[in-house]
C-alpha cells in the first residue's frame, strides 16, 4: 500500500465509508463528498478493470466504457503493479 495515502485523514475517511449501510447511503455520501465527474471517473475505472479482467481488447473497452486508451493503460498498470485491490474486490463479488 502506498504510504502517500496512509494518513490519519484518509483513514478517517475510509472509516466513514465503511460505516455506510446501503447503496442509498453511498449515493448520498459520495454525492456530497465528490463531484459528479469524480464519481463517474471512479465508476469508469472500475468498469475498465472489469473489462480487462474479461480479456477484452483496448478498442472494445474504449467503445464500451468511453475511456481513453491512456485511462485503460493506467488501470492496466494498477492491476499489474498495484496493491491487488481490484483483484481482491472482484474475488469477493464473485462469491
Amino acid at each position: 500500500m502506498s504510504k502517500k495515502i496512509k494518513t490519519p485523514e484518509v483513514k478517517e475517511l475510509f472509516e466513514a465509508i465503511l460505516a455506510l449501510k446501503n447503496e442509498e447511503e453511498c449515493f448520498l455520501f459520495f454525492e456530497d463528498v465528490c463531484t459528479t465527474n469524480e464519481i463517474l471517473s471512479f465508476a469508469q475505472r472500475y468498469q475498465v478493470a472489469k473489462l480487462l479482467g474479461e480479456n477484452r481488447t483496448y478498442q472494445e473497452i474504449a467503445e464500451k466504457s468511453g475511456a481513453s486508451t491512456a485511462t485503460i493503460s493506467r488501470v492496466k498498470r494498477s492491476i499489474d503493479d498495484g496493491s491487488g485491490g481490484y483483484e481482491m474486490i472482484f474475488k469477493r463479488l464473485k462469491k
